[in-house]
């Protein structure tokens, strides 16, 4: 597919701690000019962890854009020059205090492609052993293990609303039924 849409100017508008925002002015294939705002986000990582009791480790979390707590799997951003699968490691340990003896890419998807550009690797984690470092800062996190047929019943009914961590169990899903004879 050709692009359908040509850049014709670009302008930065804000720029965050993590974040920028960049309004774009593109030709349509019509000829249509048209604005397009654009979230500038790094690229992240998103770990399924599967303990040897085939439970998911899961993050609880107060989250402030939506001004409420949420479940999700373990997730962050991949530093500059960093690659994904270190990322993963890393996140692991901060966020669940476990390192992997296995971690599998599972697959990857853009968070919200609509208007920014953060593209999320998805990971699954097995031969989980305590190795802990230490937390960001900023971030209070309980860890939640949840078994894997309930963990798909909470997504299915609503329980989980994370968008990354639904994707990333839809991913995980017969990986995890085929590694650890579930469902």
């Amino acid at each position: 597919m050709t692009n359908p849409e040509v850049t014709l100017s670009t302008e930065k508008v804000f720029q965050g701690k993590r974040i920028s925002v960049r309004v774009d002015r593109v030709r349509l294939t019509d000829g249509t000019e048209s604005i397009r705002d654009i979230v500038e986000h790094p690229d992240a990582v998103v770990i399924a962890a599967v303990d040897d009791q085939r439970n998911l480790i899961f993050v609880r979390q107060y989250r402030k854009a939506p001004e409420t707590e949420l479940l999700e799997l373990p997730a962050g951003v991949i530093d500059p020059g960093e690659e994904p699968i270190v990322a993963a490691m890393r996140e692991l340990r901060e966020e669940t205090g476990y390192s992997a003896e296995r971690l599998e890419e599972i697959g990857s998807f853009y968070s919200a492609p609509g208007t920014m550009t953060e593209m999320l690797y998805a990971y699954l984690a097995s031969g989980l052993n305590v190795d802990p470092l230490p937390a960001d800062e900023d971030e209070r996190i309980e860890v939640e293990r949840i078994a894997w047929p309930r963990a798909l019943e909470m997504a299915r009914s609503g329980e989980i609303i994370d968008a990354k961590s639904l994707a990333t169990l839809l991913l995980a899903e017969s990986r995890v039924s085929e590694h650890f004879n579930l469902c």
